[in-house]
């Protein structure tokens, strides 16, 4: 029997990981595009790689190139022009150090061409629920082109998606 005045478990107030809402949509968008997901919220000092992706030769037994996806997501009327005026000159030095840090924890592919890539998308908050036919742990609903998901009652759209947007 509950407690009275008992407050919700975590699980029952936990709001869902926008940030990882929208790196699984961008995610699924590149694997369409051909790419390889080498890694996912790859961790350490200097921060996180969001996405880690590998572009495969034809006989995808081996990787031409690499990208580092820095993810942004962002609802409608945001300061930041949907993430991008986040990707300052001093995060892109944290990513810098992290995809070399990366680099030096995989030999076997430091040898590829590299690139930075940012992928900006917009999310509908809350206040702005999409009814879905999944419930909230259900798989996200896709458009055919993949650059939509209503995941967890919240539409994403891949907004823009630029490819070596930034060099060091």
């Amino acid at each position: 029997m509950p407690k009275p005045n008992a407050s919700p478990s975590s699980a029952e107030t936990r709001s869902p990981d926008l940030g990882a809402l929208g790196e699984n949509l961008v995610a699924e968008w590149l694997q369409r595009q051909g790419w390889i997901i080498l890694q996912r919220r790859w961790r350490c000092r200097w921060g996180e790689l969001d996405l880690v992706i590998g572009q495969p030769a034809a006989d995808s037994a081996r990787l031409l190139s690499l990208a580092f996806v820095e993810v942004k997501t962002r609802s409608r009327g945001n300061w930041d022009e949907d993430g991008a005026l986040a990707i300052s000159a001093q995060k892109q030095a944290k990513l810098w150090k992290a995809a070399q840090l990366f680099l030096l924890h995989h030999p076997a592919i430091a040898h590829l061409p590299c690139q930075f890539d940012v992928a900006l998308v917009r999310c509908e908050r809350p206040g702005h629920r999409v009814s879905s036919p999944t419930n909230m742990g259900a798989a996200p609903v896709k458009a055919e082109d993949g650059t939509t998901a209503i995941a967890a009652g919240y539409r994403l759209t891949l907004h823009d998606y630029i490819q070596a947007a930034f060099t060091q």
